[in-house]
């Protein structure tokens, strides 16, 4: 089978982020040929050099498109609109694959996925990572209620085109079945992570501790996108708030938005320790040092549907998570017993909750296994592909 990939935004495990699709490509590619259509806007941005940029096997279609989160609206526009564009022409000239898989955001990479498929008369699935347009629309991005209609015209037309739907999280499936779609046409694969193979040892953690200063701390760590929905805010607040306990140290590492507002408080607070973004591969030893793991965002509705990856990836390695979204996350971490909720934009709660958990370590200890235990059964991504690849292959029976 000949699987054409759409996904703006690729990287690697050099790169400072998520590999969802990474891991999905290497191992279809050992029973499928798979090309990648994307922008080149991160491979500049790779901190090591230990991976292949694509899975072995994988044929790699490059369109030279900057992006950055520092990027005003008007400029993001301008990357997503070139992207598409692009990508259709590039899909329209390749060899003819059995199925498309669009990945948004940004919903202008699934519309061309959808262009290709209808002028190829092949089918596509839609793999929705965040909900667009509602994302922006309520960041305040799309303020025109002319081009807000469009937006919304242009994902409801995509959910009827598409011959299956891939929501992250189970609220987005209910809002994709509130738009009128069959159930039968959407199945949820969560974000997930990748399960380190050993335990990290205790050695290598204390290493890691030396290494970075942190002997003797309760780390709470935020590792992540530094993004203007992400409330830094609350957790520099947080860590202001608990300056009177020494031996609780916020350590981030990530890149965005809000880097020069935790530049100024790592430079007044001596609790707040501020690292340089790390490579994918890294990461697991940083969260594995981390007592708990903080995933915040702002209050807006459309984020509670969210699938953020630093939660599964602190679950991997049996570290709790704190969530700030009313929504599914809430339910997970206070079902599973493997982290706590704290609302949005309370820096207090947050404080306060800190200050409590963390000197009760017998529930912290019973927190750490379930947490282990949640990621190794629920969003382990190995386990996803046999589903992944059951829908290409589903959709491309029934399309002959």
């Amino acid at each position: 089978m000949h699987i054409a990939l759409f996904h703006q935004y690729h990287h690697n495990p050099d790169c400072p982020a998520t590999c969802r699709h990474y891991t999905f490509m290497a191992e279809l590619a050992k029973r499928h040929q798979i090309t990648l259509i994307t922008s080149s806007a991160w491979e500049s941005k790779r901190l090591t050099q230990q991976y292949d940029w694509v899975p072995p096997g994988v044929e790699l279609v490059s369109i030279d498109v900057p992006y950055s989160n520092k990027m005003g609206v008007v400029q993001r526009l301008q990357a997503f609109g070139s992207f598409a564009t692009h990508a259709l022409v590039k899909g329209l000239r390749m060899p003819k694959p059995d199925v498309i898989w669009g990945v948004s955001t940004p919903l202008t990479t699934a519309w061309a996925a959808a262009q290709v498929s209808r002028f190829r008369k092949v089918p596509w699935v839609f793999e929705v990572q965040d909900l667009w347009p509602s994302f922006p629309i309520q960041m305040g991005a799309v303020p025109s209620k002319l081009a807000q209609r469009q937006l919304y015209r242009m994902e409801a037309s995509l959910y009827r085109q598409a011959a299956h739907i891939i929501p992250l999280s189970a609220d987005m499936e209910r809002y994709i079945l509130d738009k009128g779609i069959a159930p039968q046409e959407v199945t949820t694969l969560v974000n997930g992570t990748e399960i380190p193979a050993q335990p990290i040892s205790l050695v290598e953690q204390q290493a890691l501790r030396e290494e970075l200063g942190l002997q003797g701390k309760k780390v709470v760590l935020y590792a992540g996108t530094y993004g203007r929905a992400n409330d830094i805010p609350l957790i520099v607040k947080a860590a202001e708030l608990l300056q009177h306990h020494p031996e609780i140290c916020f350590v981030f590492t990530g890149q965005g938005f809000d880097a020069p507002l935790l530049e100024t408080a790592a430079k007044q607070q001596s609790n707040i320790k501020l690292l340089p973004p790390l490579p994918r591969h890294e990461i697991f030893r940083l969260f594995s040092i981390a007592e708990v793991s903080v995933v915040s965002f702002i209050d807006l509705p459309v984020l509670e549907a969210n699938s953020p990856g630093k939660l599964f990836d602190s679950l991997a390695v049996g570290t709790p998570v704190i969530v700030t979204n009313p929504g599914w996350t809430k339910k997970l971490v206070e079902a599973q017993g493997c982290g706590w909720y704290v609302p949005a934009g309370d820096a207090q709660a947050l404080a306060h909750s800190l200050e409590q958990r963390l000197s009760q370590s017998e529930e912290m200890t019973f927190m750490r296994g379930k947490a282990a235990r949640v990621a190794r059964e629920q969003f382990d991504r190995l386990k996803m592909i046999p589903v992944l690849e059951k829908i290409f292959e589903q959709v491309t029976q029934q399309k002959r």
